[in-house]
């Protein structure tokens, strides 16, 4: 019989996966959250209400750029390096976007310099929290000579 908060037929090494990390691992993984939820709060501002565009009406350009965000959601909460790996191919998206709005559009260079800054903390505390949650094989060493 599982335990409160814990699913059936999963072991507590999976359900807690957070309770086993370190300070640091802990810190990463939340400044990654922060650049992920960041960009998915920014583009309904940016586009719904700092610079809507004019080509396009602004559900759909919202739809287009935030759909993609929500693939990595359920591991990402789960705190699984896999889809925190592979999100991070996202954030370049996201990076590359924010940089053409910022080179052409005047108008959304703010929100574009927010979505690189976001984009960029997203890629760079992903990258470092996957280092930090790295199995070391017992009797290694991490420093290669």
């Amino acid at each position: 019989m599982p335990r409160a908060g814990q699913a059936a037929g999963r072991n507590s090494a999976e359900t807690g996966r957070l309770s086993g990390l370190n300070s640091t691992a802990r810190l990463l993984y939340a400044l990654t959250l922060s650049g992920y939820f960041g960009i998915m709060a920014l583009l309904p501002l940016w586009y719904g209400w700092l610079a809507p565009p004019e080509v396009v009406s602004p559900a759909v350009a919202i739809t287009l750029l935030g759909l993609p965000l929500f693939a990595p959601l359920r591991g990402l909460l789960h705190a699984r390096r896999y889809t925190v790996a592979w999100s991070l191919f996202l954030s370049l998206l996201y990076f590359t976007h924010g940089i053409v709005e910022a080179w052409s559009a005047s108008a959304a260079r703010f929100p574009a310099i927010l979505e690189i800054l976001l984009s960029l903390l997203w890629l760079i505390a992903g990258i470092a929290f996957i280092r930090a949650t790295r199995a070391v094989p017992a009797g290694t060493s991490d420093i290669q000579h």
